[in-house]
């Protein structure tokens, strides 16, 4: 089942599904553990992203969604089922910022891109100009303890970005920032998605934030993960955190995690 709200006078933003998929997740199962005792954390996952969707993963703490993430980007290998990623290897971006904190700002953007094949003669050039894209501009020469945690996630995402990947993985990226510095972050991942025409699969367990950003939210039960219900967020882009549309759905959403908590016996 679906759930479409639209505002009137005001054309949603849908994705493309009319070619072939970003990523194809087919008949996946993840277990862990050793044969006989292992416990499935994921169990029948089919999922297609069309190129270009941005797409929440939702779910309760410990439900496979950052393990899921994992498998499509390359971490580790399903148990059972296929897993297809067209072009280049996905770009990962984690809560956590990982910077090097002995390089400057610009520095840890170049070694993504050196890594990437980029000659070095472009890496200063290439990085600056992916430190104005997440605004940050004239930041190339600064330590990670000079930035702020939205300034250090700003860093990160150009980093991630300069893996030349279309299809761009991120796990709770904003879950340690405060609600102002969040708010910013998500108007500026939905301003960069729309302008690169990126495919964004993005891995949350807040509600809000989910019907803020996503076209598409997928809703994954409680071990093991199984796509329980999925939700097609019509509303034009850039939305606001409080606005009643938001507001609304976040409501009819919120109850069906509920559910699925109570379901699995989760407190």
């Amino acid at each position: 089942m679906s759930t479409a709200l639209t505002t009137p006078n005001e054309a949603p933003v849908l994705a493309d599904r009319s070619g072939a998929p970003a990523v194809r997740i087919a008949g996946v199962h993840k277990t862990f553990g050793r044969p006989g005792a292992d416990a499935p954390v994921l169990d029948d996952i089919n999922l297609d992203v069309a190129a270009g969707e941005f797409l929440c993963l939702l779910g309760a703490s410990g439900c496979g969604k950052s393990t899921l993430l994992n498998l499509v980007a390359g971490l580790d290998r399903p148990t059972a089922g296929t897993i297809e990623v067209a072009g280049a290897r996905p770009a990962l971006m984690f809560q956590e910022h990982a910077l090097f904190p002995w390089l400057t700002a610009g520095k840890n953007i170049e070694l993504a891109l050196r890594l990437n094949g980029v000659p070095r003669a472009e890496r200063r050039p290439e990085a600056e100009r992916l430190l104005e894209l997440v605004r940050l501009a004239g930041s190339y020469g600064k330590r990670v303890h000079e930035l702020s945690g939205g300034m250090r996630q700003r860093v990160a995402m150009a980093r991630a970005l300069a893996q030349g990947s279309k299809v761009l993985l991120m796990d709770e990226p904003f879950a340690a920032l405060d609600a102002i510095t969040r708010d910013v972050l998500h108007e500026e991942i939905t301003r960069i998605w729309s302008e690169r025409q990126l495919t964004v699969l993005f891995v949350t367990h807040n509600v809000r934030e989910a019907v803020r950003l996503a076209q598409r939210v997928v809703l994954l039960s409680s071990r093991p993960g199984r796509v329980a219900k999925q939700w097609e967020i019509d509303l034009p882009q850039p939305r606001r955190i409080e606005s009643a549309c938001v507001a609304d759905l976040s409501v009819e959403i919120t109850e069906d995690l509920r559910r699925e908590i109570r379901r699995h016996g989760q407190h």
